[in-house]
């Protein structure tokens, strides 16, 4: 029986700069390259979702760079306990190799592919690769995590050092990978899905966005935004290359977005509850109107405030809403209409190509004022003044509400002042 280790990727979808691929390469053994599409996951998805395209494209990417080194890429469907089941009866496998994951369901995942593998004598040796800093390695002086972000960004930055950013050769070691023409490249089909009529988009990331982006990135109509997120959530690209380029430069604006990116992630780590339930607990005793007629109007963007339905019609063409502009439709969502924030949470971890559990959590908690270091509840965004602020000469929303000018354009779903008013009161009611 052939002896091999396995490298499991996840969300590190890339042969360059992958640690957890470089420790598998170091050993002396020949490593196979596997990727599961969990169905637990995608049970839960569209036939259509772009994400899944995305990443079977990535595959593809991967598989065929591999092939130049005779070797390639296994793609399995199933359970991961059942995938490894199968793989450990085939192979003499010594270790399994992955990067860590610490969302709640990867955790428990992980946990019990630990248990089965050691009940095999099988190693599972895991590494940090999507962050910086993880768990307990940036905390008060007292060993406790930071629930307010400015003190944890000042704490990260006096970390922070070029050997966080060292990058790992493991593109310099695919001669080590192992192949079994037996094992399966499954199709998008072989999956379930179908292709996508939306992509999601390259990134850019220069010198001029970096340096310009405190000036440009509350303009929706600039669209002056890296859009790296869904390359980060999948890991087509090192989080130690866009760090490494982000310090350099003088503006820390954009460099302080990758620091919150971690402060959510450690948030989660520390409070998984707070992936369902509000970090701070009275505001679970809100009464949510929850009227289900108002949030379909909010998720096609028929709310009759522009800037929010131009907001949410350009998440549902594209996969993508500006950063802004995701703020102000939150605090509709949850202020105005006074619907759980878990609703819309839901709904962008359905539509959001760059969906991660730990921003989208831990920003939707902070637009409805429940979560850690959140904006407090009595600030309710003015719909209307914020076009004044931020688009004021109407190009974003002219771009994505066609109809603006339209018989067919619908009236204000609600008046803003008697809606904040109720907010006001059922807000206070529940937290005093």
């Amino acid at each position: 029986m052939q002896e091999i280790n396995i490298f499991w990727f996840r969300r590190d979808l890339r042969l360059e700069d992958n640690a957890g691929l470089f420790h598998a390469f170091n050993e002396k053994l020949p490593v196979l390259p596997i990727f599961i599409f969990d169905e637990d996951i995608l049970n839960k998805l569209p036939k259509n979702d772009s994400r899944v395209n995305f990443i079977h494209d990535t595959l593809s990417n991967i598989n065929n760079q591999l092939k130049k080194h005779t070797s390639g890429i296994s793609i399995f469907h199933g359970k991961p306990l059942d995938v490894f089941n199968r793989l450990v009866h085939q192979y003499a496998v010594k270790t399994v190799f992955t990067n860590r994951d610490y969302e709640p369901y990867a955790t428990e995942r992980d946990n019990s592919i630990s248990e089965f593998l050691k009940s095999r004598n099988i190693a599972f040796k895991t590494f940090k690769d999507q962050v910086i800093f993880e768990k307990n390695e940036v905390v008060k002086n007292d060993g406790k995590p930071y629930v307010v972000y400015t003190p944890y960004s000042r704490k990260w930055l006096e970390l922070f050092s070029a050997d966080h950013v060292k990058p790992f050769n493991s593109e310099g070691l695919l001669n080590h990978c192992f192949k079994d023409d037996n094992l399966p490249f499954l199709s998008l089909s072989d999956i379930g899905f179908v292709p996508s009529p939306i992509k999601v988009a390259n990134f850019q990331i220069d010198n001029s966005l970096i340096d310009d982006y405190e000036a440009t990135r509350n303009f929706p109509a600039k669209d002056e935004t890296s859009r790296v997120g869904p390359h980060l959530r999948f890991g087509t690209v090192s989080v130690r290359r866009l760090v490494e380029k982000a310090s350099i430069r003088q503006n820390q604006t954009y460099l302080k977005e990758l620091i919150w990116r971690e402060f959510f992630m450690q948030i989660l780590w520390h409070f998984p509850n707070t992936s369902h339930k509000s970090f701070k607990p009275q505001y679970d005793r809100i009464e949510w109107r929850n009227n289900e007629e108002e949030f379909k109007k909010w998720c096609d963007g028929n709310t009759g405030y522009p800037l929010v339905d131009a907001g949410m019609r350009q998440l549902n063409e594209t996969g993508f809403m500006h950063n802004r502009v995701r703020m102000l439709v939150g605090s509709f969502l949850c202020k105005h209409l006074l619907i759980d924030w878990r609703w819309g949470e839901a709904y962008f971890a359905e539509k959001l190509h760059d969906y991660e559990m730990a921003s989208n959590v831990g920003n939707w908690q902070w637009v409805a004022g429940c979560g850690v270091d959140a904006a407090p509840y009595f600030r309710i965004f003015n719909p209307t003044t914020q076009i004044d602020k931020f688009d004021k000469e109407h190009k974003y929303i002219n771009k994505w509400v066609k109809n603006l000018n339209s018989l067919d354009y619908p009236t204000p779903i609600v008046d803003h002042k008697m809606a904040r008013e109720r907010c006001l009161q059922v807000y206070k009611t529940a937290v005093s």
